[in-house]
């Protein structure tokens, strides 16, 4: 059995092989049983939370465990640790122990640009994302794999990790405008693909701003009662997901709507698969709004991971 270490995955993945085998096995037969997230004390604050998110398809069976400690960062730890364990689907061998904080930091980027391949306007132009978190990095690069964007809008709270992030994306793309922007109207309404990968348990920027034709995503919320966007956005959307079970179990962003009666289950259009096998069609007409609500899947880690084995090979 192999071990696989984070430099490792790192050194092995790029966004083209890892966004086609995300395709190729969202399309095809796979089993993913709901994920279990345990709050390990019920009711503090901290959410300090352990899961186990199991998947298997026709190559191999895996499960991803990780804990979650928000307020690590506080005391100089990482606030997510994560190992995903594969088994040949065969014969049930292991084969391989991989680090699954970087596949996840991969898989989450992969699957929103997976995503955003289906969903936004090939002709966009502007990426405005949210975050200046670890994922920042992946989710804008995974973009602009799919998108031949010519501006990208960063806005986080911390105007030092912003700056950092920009001078590091420039230096890779040269071609492309990365600029530090604010939630107003003015960046909004400009916006070809709004991305949101953050903590903040309240709507980042208004509904009523979001121009027509333009794709939302949003990754950074897993709480019923957060949401990263208003129920306007939800509302004039046409409603995407990447699991169902997961979604409608944690994701406030349509949770609070259909608490409020403004939205229902029966209008989420699809999920990935559907995207990905063509049972349901992607952005049909130039002028909608298009939104994908994502909260992680146990068989993205479980490609993402064969993918790292079977080039480790």
């Amino acid at each position: 059995m192999k071990i696989i270490d984070q430099e490792q995955v790192l050194s092995s993945l790029s966004f083209d092989a890892l966004i086609n085998a995300l395709n190729t096995s969202f399309a095809g037969n796979f089993l993913m049983p709901q994920r279990q997230v345990f709050e390990l004390q019920p009711g503090d604050p901290s959410h300090n939370a352990f899961a186990v998110l199991p998947a298997w398809d026709e190559e191999v069976i895996g499960v991803k465990s990780f804990t979650y400690f928000p307020q690590n960062g506080e005391e100089g730890f990482e606030s997510l640790y994560s190992k995903i364990m594969l088994f040949d689907r065969a014969h049930g061998v292991p084969l391989a122990l991989v680090d699954g904080t970087s596949v996840t930091l991969w898989r989450t980027a992969a699957v929103s640009a997976l995503a955003a391949r289906y969903l936004a306007r090939e002709d966009a132009e502007h990426l405005v994302f949210f975050g200046s978190g670890n994922l920042a990095s992946y989710m804008i690069k995974a973009h602009l794999s799919v998108r031949s964007y010519r501006k990208v809008t960063i806005i986080g709270r911390n105007r030092d990790k912003v700056d950092s992030l920009i001078s590091q994306l420039q230096s890779e793309f040269s071609h492309v405008a990365f600029v530090a922007g604010q939630s107003d109207k003015e960046t909004i309404v400009s916006a070809c693909t709004i991305c949101c990968a953050t903590g903040s348990p309240e709507p980042l920027f208004d509904g009523s701003w979001v121009s027509a034709g333009t794709h939302i995503d949003l990754i950074g919320n897993h709480h019923k009662h957060c949401r990263e966007c208003d129920t306007q956005t939800v509302t004039q959307s046409e409603v995407y997901v990447d699991g169902l079970t997961n979604v409608l179990n944690e994701a406030g962003e349509l949770l609070i709507p259909m608490a409020e009666g403004a939205f229902s289950q029966q209008q989420i259009k699809g999920e990935l698969a559907d995207l990905c096998a063509k049972r349901v069609s992607g952005r049909q007409q130039e002028s909608s709004i298009t939104l994908f609500k994502s909260v992680g899947t146990a068989l993205s880690d479980l490609v993402a991971a064969n993918l790292v084995y079977k080039l480790s090979n």
